[in-house]
């Protein structure tokens, strides 16, 4: 049996509904349940419903053999596992935004303080500019920090645009462009290769389907 972890949030339904085009079905909603660990009907496969950021966690250290999780967390948090397939949906970018009433002047100043729950990306991408910067960390709600004064810009994570524009933020410039991908623990390749490779080759043909 082949264990796989899933993000939580907005990548939990398409992840899903990959797997059913498979052919693997569960007794239950996964998305809708209390549950965390979840059995295929067949039971070939192990499913585990973690938040994103801890399924490099969970596949590194063995937890899981493979894992379904957004690009933007691979480069935020880098692991040690394989990087096998792009799957091609939960597309969403990693961008620069601030204040609609800034219109660009942010740049001009000689220090930024940026908001961010993304600070190694952020730090790693201003670092390349001719520019000093403060990083602040927050967990949530980051749309308000020019507003709040505590931020001239903020590092996010968008797919619309909608929200910020909602919050009064327009973007600045694109850091990453982010889609799901599907991970593999290094052990689990070598120890469990035929297995491994044989649900990663029926995903890669589940996704020629789709495309084709």
């Amino acid at each position: 049996m082949l264990t796989i972890a899933i993000s939580k949030g907005r990548l939990i339904e398409e992840s899903l509904n990959l797997l059913h085009n498979l052919g693997v079905e569960f007794k239950e909603d996964l998305i809708s349940s209390r549950r965390l660990i979840h059995y295929s009907t067949d039971k070939s496969l192990r499913v585990l419903i973690i938040r994103a950021k801890d399924v490099p966690t969970f596949v590194e250290n063995g937890g899981a053999d493979l894992g379904i999780v957004g690009k933007d967390i691979l480069v935020e948090e880098p692991a040690d596992v394989y990087e096998m397939l792009d799957l091609g949906f939960g597309y969403c970018r990693i961008v620069v935004a601030e204040s609609e009433d800034r219109e660009g002047k942010c740049y001009q100043k000689g220090y930024l303080r940026i908001a961010t729950k993304y600070p190694n990306i952020t730090e790693k991408f201003f670092s390349q500019k001719a520019v000093q910067f403060e990083i602040i960390k927050l967990y949530g709600s980051v749309e308000l920090a020019p507003h709040a004064g505590i931020a001239d810009l903020i590092v996010d994570l968008v797919s619309t645009g909608n929200t910020l524009r909602a919050n009064k933020l327009k973007e600045v410039e694109t850091i990453l462009e982010s889609t799901a991908r599907l991970i593999v623990n290094r052990i689990s390749f070598k120890s469990n290769n035929k297995e491994v490779v044989q649900f990663i080759t029926r995903l890669k043909e589940g996704l020629d389907r789709k495309n084709s």
